[in-house]
């Protein structure tokens, strides 16, 4: 039991990390201006952060199930996987801490305003333009959330056997800051612009610990299921 609950908090904070990252940040803060355009109506910025989480938790859902659905599918790379993801999971969690690190970056195209096109047509579909913005923004994948997303949570599910509940945790954890701030928003608007400074400086510093407990983890168990096994 306590192992399965690390194994849920892992996902929730890996989602919580990647929610503050500096690029699902700026979409996070997208989908905040858009739900402050409702702050007149306190149930309305409510159900907007609502169905903005449950966007996201519904798109890393299918996610998790089909990769993890198509990995087991296929009979020799499901006995490989369990016989080698120890083995694995080493030298995967040291990339991945490496890409938190900003050791490995990988080129990102410009395109800024694509965000403020998704928050236009949501404009156009009222208060269900939240749960559209939650789908397209947690598909919009940047380094640091691809890596925490195909490198370490769908290993994780592929291990664990769980490929309906720990993607929807993670899918939770993204969403965290922006179902925060809409209740901030319905209750009270003031303070948002101190509060985003401060979460992106704990965001600096949340991300260069789990990096660095990324790359100990992977050496450690690259030690103990490669070079000892």
């Amino acid at each position: 039991m306590t192992e399965w609950f690390l194994v849920v908090g892992t996902a929730l904070w890996l989602g919580i990390l990647t929610s503050i990252s500096p690029c699902p940040l700026a979409t996070n803060i997208a989908a905040v201006s858009y739900i402050s355009r409702r702050v007149e109506k306190t149930r309305l910025a409510v159900l907007s952060g609502l169905l903005y989480t449950a966007g996201r938790m519904a798109t890393y859902l299918v996610l998790g199930v089909i990769l993890s659905a198509s990995i087991l599918a296929v009979p020799q790379l499901s006995y490989f996987l369990q016989k080698y993801m120890n083995m694995l999971m080493g030298p995967l969690l040291i990339i991945v801490g490496m890409f938190l690190l900003e050791f490995l970056t990988l080129p990102t195209g410009s395109g800024s305003s694509w965000g403020q096109k998704i928050q236009g047509q949501a404009d156009k579909m009222g208060v269900w333009g939240a749960g559209l913005l939650g789908i397209v923004f947690a598909l919009s994948f940047c380094p640091t959330s691809a890596a925490l997303f195909f490198g370490s949570l769908i290993p994780l599910t592929v291990q664990s056997g769980s490929s309906m509940i720990l993607p929807s945790i993670y899918g939770l954890g993204t969403a965290l800051p922006v179902l925060g701030f809409a209740l901030v928003i319905a209750f009270g608007a003031k303070g948002l612009g101190s509060t985003f400074n401060r979460i992106s400086a704990f965001e600096l510093w949340a991300r260069r610990i789990t990096g660095g407990l990324f790359i100990a983890i992977g050496v450690w168990m690259s030690v103990r299921f490669i070079l000892m096994s």
